[in-house]
């Protein structure tokens, strides 16, 4: 630390983070995703919401308390973390217990999303939309294989229904912001572990103006 650098760092600008913005679009579809196929009245419904916002929020706060606190700010990522988490088992629960498939690693739709690369519930909610329509017209995205052979009627029974594909697309998101968690996780574990906290940079400040002074 050089006698320039300020006592308390930078810190907050949260908005700026990846992970972050895909949190928060996390957030905003599960809202449209309970609201539309989880009874509000249930303990479930809330339960995914208060997860999904505390993905938000806990990343925002910890950012924002990081000027005097590396040790909260690392704890407060891995609250997030551990909330996404939380809301990707209940996704797949909903999905289970419908009997309504989980999409593969290698499932095309999967990376289709991810390259669509929406910012909004409404550009996730129109990629849905999309999905579902071409399902219900038997075709196919750009990267999907050709499937076997197979009659009509077996074509239609595999339709995947929009809360399939709504659930497939929340989870596609989840991964996203959890790997980006993981490395933001890991990068401020590192520069906790060479840097110190706030006490670390408090000693060094007093130290170096009690050097300098006359």
């Amino acid at each position: 630390m050089t006698a320039n650098e300020p006592l308390i760092p930078k810190h907050g600008g949260y908005r700026n983070l990846k992970s972050f913005q895909v949190a928060q679009l996390v957030y905003d579809v599960t809202v449209r995703f309970c609201d539309r196929y989880i009874d509000k009245r249930s303990r479930t419904h809330d339960q995914m919401v208060q997860a999904a916002r505390s993905g938000v929020q806990n990343i925002a706060e910890g950012s924002q308390a990081s000027g005097t606190s590396k040790k909260i700010e690392l704890k407060l990522t891995n609250v997030a973390r551990a909330s996404l988490e939380e809301l990707r088992l209940d996704y797949e629960d909903f999905l289970r217990q419908r009997g309504l498939p989980l999409w593969e690693h290698e499932d095309p739709r999967r990376q289709g999303l991810i390259d669509r690369r929406c910012t909004t519930a409404d550009d996730v909610a129109l990629w849905v939309q999309e999905v579902h329509d071409r399902g219900r017209r038997g075709q196919r995205g750009p990267r999907e294989q050709d499937p076997p052979e197979s009659s009509t009627q077996s074509t239609q029974s595999t339709t995947p229904t929009a809360a399939e594909i709504a659930a497939n697309a929340a989870l596609v998101l989840i991964v996203v912001a959890c790997s980006l968690l993981d490395r933001q996780i890991a990068a401020q574990a590192k520069a906790f572990e060479n840097e110190g906290g706030f006490t670390e940079r408090l000693y060094r400040v007093r130290s170096e103006t009690r050097r300098n002074k006359p």
